[in-house]
């Protein structure tokens, strides 16, 4: 047993705690919805990992760790900052759709958690973060290739795809892209914080409202 648990890695346990998830939650309720696009990045990741495509991989097991533990704490525990908050609260209207789900928790954990995370991962790992930018970059490479695979799978299908259509408007003012660089900016300057505790939480909260003011948006119900 003991030389089988050396074999487990951290990204693992992630995996398996998010497939454990799955096996709970209702299939249409929100987070599930999310849970499932997260665990099939993870599992990604993972597949990459042990691929060695990942130069620096202790540097990519430390951010996808700490970047995945604070989805997990929202899912398992149910302690949420504001910006998983409408998701939570939104989980099981019937006027949100899959796709709404799934890039509202994208949303909350790009926009939020991961620029977290990477000051998580540069206290961990006693670097900078210019150091995790290859790993950061690798990562957001596939989140978005995983989104443009999400918004195929459940969009609509192409009857309801008009310019005009409530669905594709409202997702079309979103942008994983631009979420992803701005969340790159947060966390270089949250780490630039770090010496003023007080300026940094202010930044931070201010940052998690934000956050969760798009993610609100995300999920206006839409009519059949």
């Amino acid at each position: 047993m003991a030389q089988l648990a050396q074999l487990i890695t951290p990204v693992d346990t992630v995996v398996s705690r998010m497939r454990a998830l799955d096996a709970t939650l209702p299939e249409r309720d929100g987070v599930a919805v999310f849970n499932r696009v997260y665990l099939a990045v993870t599992e990604e990741v993972d597949r990459r990992l042990d691929a060695g495509e990942f130069p620096d991989a202790e540097a990519a097991i430390t951010l996808d760790v700490r970047f995945a533990e604070r989805y997990l704490t929202v899912a398992e525990q149910g302690c949420a900052p504001a910006c998983w908050r409408p998701l939570l609260q939104f989980r099981r209207h019937p006027g949100v759709r899959p796709l709404q789900f799934a890039l509202a928790g994208i949303n909350a954990h790009i926009g939020h958690d991961l620029a977290l995370a990477v000051v998580d991962t540069c206290r961990t790992l006693g670097c900078e973060p210019a150091d995790l930018e290859d790993e950061f970059e690798r990562v957001g490479d596939l989140l978005v290739s995983m989104e443009e695979r999400i918004r195929e799978d459940l969009m609509p299908g192409p009857d309801l795809l008009q310019i005009a259509d409530p669905l594709t408007h409202l997702l079309g003012s979103w942008s994983l892209e631009r979420a992803r660089d701005a969340t790159w900016s947060a966390a270089r300057a949250l780490w630039a914080l770090r010496g003023l505790p007080d300026l940094a939480e202010e930044f931070g909260t201010r940052l998690d409202a934000a956050v969760g003011f798009a993610g609100r948006m995300l999920l206006t119900p839409l009519p059949d």
